[in-house]
């Protein structure tokens, strides 16, 4: 089973408007709304891949049910954990005339200690035992840092897979508690090490040099348009992407986790599900608003790809 884990999902509203510009009405087109945050943007690529997860998230609020509502809409198994505060928001303007995207995320309520305890009470609970959870998203205002640490400890006690995906104080607990996989971007792993990367060999010697320290067994750098650096043990791979027309680049770090995730259940080996991971990120980002990867694109890029290296 894959379990995911939002502690602070968002009803995304995403829209098009020809320019923006300060102290005018601006006319935009209907507004599209999509279940958000890190988590369960995971489990809806999964879904989109074939592949079933569980989604576990907070909600409270109009928004909360709300999202409730979309995600039964998508036919997404999920489990909301009621908390007081209101769901957030997130809001996303294109601008037809220049291509830009305009994004803007709220903070989200404020979570109680007994209600983020709660959260690992339920993860806790889940029946049969999950052998992937995938923690991503910020953690919102109340949570503890060490909350995702005190997740991946968890997941060594069932024998599951650990992946994190944040960043901040909270990344850095986490990889201190030791995990399967982290995904940074180049910023989030110098933070990690604690110095600049100014270089692919820096970048290299940093991503190893978590893995041998025993903090994590896979590091997958997010290098954007041009793929993903893979390191395990002690070598360096990098992945390339294949070129894709850009509509939104929303979700397209969540859909690269869910196929990874997709391709180590599929019976893959890492680096070919990274490779299927890095093709679901592109296909992702040729999705309008906040639309994640689809399973034609993704599989018919990792068939090119494929093909590129052999």
């Amino acid at each position: 089973m894959i379990v995911t884990l939002t502690m602070n999902p968002s009803v995304d509203v995403s829209t098009d408007v020809d320019h923006v510009m300060p102290e005018h009405k601006l006319r935009c087109s209907a507004a599209r709304f999509e279940p958000g945050g890190g988590g369960l943007n995971v489990s809806r690529a999964l879904r989109n891949l074939g592949e079933e997860s569980l989604a576990l998230y907070t909600a409270g609020g109009m928004h909360g049910a709300m999202l409730q509502d979309l995600l039964d809409h998508e036919h997404v198994p999920h489990r909301a954990l009621a908390v007081a505060g209101p769901t957030r928001e997130s809001f996303a303007v294109l601008e037809t005339n220049s291509g830009q995207q305009f994004r803007f995320n709220l903070p989200g309520p404020t979570l109680s200690e007994p209600e983020w305890r709660a959260c690992l009470e339920a993860l806790a609970s889940i029946t049969p035992v999950p052998t992937f959870i995938v923690a991503s998203g910020s953690l919102p205002p109340g949570v503890p840092d060490h909350f995702y640490a005190e997740v991946a400890a968890f997941g060594r006690t069932i024998g599951a897979r650990v992946s994190v995906d944040t960043s901040g104080a909270a990344l850095q607990a986490a990889v201190d508690a030791s995990l399967f996989l982290i995904k940074p971007n180049l910023r989030e792993l110098a933070l990690l090490v604690g110095r600049p990367l100014d270089d692919e060999a820096e970048v290299e010697r940093a991503a190893l040099e978590l893995v041998s320290s025993g903090r994590t067994t896979v590091v997958v750098v997010s290098l954007g348009a041009a793929g993903a650096l893979l390191a395990t043990g002690t070598t360096c791979e990098r992945l390339r992407s294949p070129t894709v027309p850009i509509r939104s680049k929303v979700g397209a770090g969540d859909s690269m986790v869910a196929g990874i995730v997709a391709g180590l259940v599929r019976g893959l080996d890492l680096r070919e599900a990274v490779r299927f991971g890095v093709a679901a990120g592109a296909a992702a980002v040729m999705t309008p608003g906040s639309e994640l990867c689809r399973r034609d694109d993704t599989e018919r890029l990792y068939r090119y790809v494929r093909r590129e290296v052999e």
